[in-house]
C-alpha cells in the first residue's frame, strides 16, 4: 500500500508478528503531515498473504525486503525505514549496506538468539532436543535448529544509519541492555517507555508512540 501524496520522499514501513501493511495507517497520518509517502507490504503468512506457503523467517523475509528495497530506492530520492518487532529484526539483516536517511525502529528484536533462548527456557526444551529435533512446535513460535544456528552466526555488525529506538520497559522479548548496548554502540537514540511492554497495545500506548513519532520523524 502507498500512503500519502506524491513526494520525493518515503518511508518504507515493515510491521510485526501478527501485524499487516494496513497497520501503517497511524504512522502514516504523522509522517504525511511531514512531506513523507509511506510504502508497506504483507510480511508472509500476515494479512492478504497469510494463506501462502513462504514461511515468515529470516530467511524469506530479507528476500522480500530485498525486493521492497529495490523498488522503492529506484523511484524516491530519500528513502527511510521504520519498522517494528520482528520486522526490524529481518530490516537489521536486510538493510545494512542501503543508503537510508533515518531509521525509526520500534520493540526491535535485536538479539534473536537471546530470544530462542528464553523460548527455550520458557517451554524447558533444550539445545539438545532442538538440534536432534530439528523443529520444536511451542504454544509462541515453533523453535527452528537451523534458524538458530543462522542467527547465532549472523550477529549485527553493521548499521550505519542516523536510528531512533522506541523500547518497552516491560518488555519480555528483549532486554533493556541489549537496546542499550546497541544504541551505545551504533549511536542510536533510545526513547524507553517504562510501563508499556512490547506490543505497546495498553490504554495510555497510543499516545507514547504518537509523541514519540511527532518528534522523530
Amino acid at each position: 500500500m502507498l500512503w500519502g501524496v506524491p513526494s520525493d520522499k518515503i518511508y518504507i514501513y515493515v510491521h510485526g508478528k501478527q501485524g499487516y501493511k494496513e497497520y501503517a495507517e497511524a504512522f502514516a497520518k504523522v509522517a504525511e503531515t511531514k512531506g513523507y509517502q509511506i510504502l508497506s507490504f504483507d510480511l508472509p503468512r500476515h494479512g492478504e498473504r497469510k494463506d501462502e506457503p513462504e514461511s515468515c523467517d529470516v530467511w524469506q523475509g530479507i528476500k522480500d525486503l530485498e525486493k521492497i528495497a529495490a523498488f522503492t530506492f529506484g523511484k524516491w530520492t530519500e528513502v527511510n525505514l521504520f519498522a517494528c518487532s520482528i520486522g526490524a529484526f529481518f530490516a537489521l539483516h536486510a538493510y545494512p549496506d542501503k543508503p537510508f536517511k533515518k531509521c525509526l525502529l520500534q520493540s526491535p528484536i535485536i538479539d534473536m538468539p537471546w530470544l530462542i533462548r528464553q523460548m527455550l527456557l520458557w517451554f524447558d526444551v533444550s539445545e539438545a532436543r532442538l538440534e536432534q529435533e530439528k523443529k520444536v512446535a511451542t504454544p509462541f513460535e515453533t523453535l527452528d535448529w537451523d534458524y538458530y544456528q543462522y542467527v547465532l552466526q549472523h550477529p549485527i555488525n553493521k548499521w550505519p544509519f542516523p536510528t531512533e529506538i522506541l523500547y518497552a520497559g516491560k518488555d519480555n522479548l528483549q532486554p533493556v541492555e541489549v537496546m542499550e548496548a546497541f544504541a551505545k554502540r551504533f549511536g542510536a537514540g533510545l526513547t524507553i517507555s517504562p510501563d508499556s511492554e512490547h506490543p505497546f497495545m495498553g490504554p495510555e500506548d497510543e499516545a507514547i508512540v504518537e509523541k514519540w513519532l511527532a518528534r522523530v520523524v
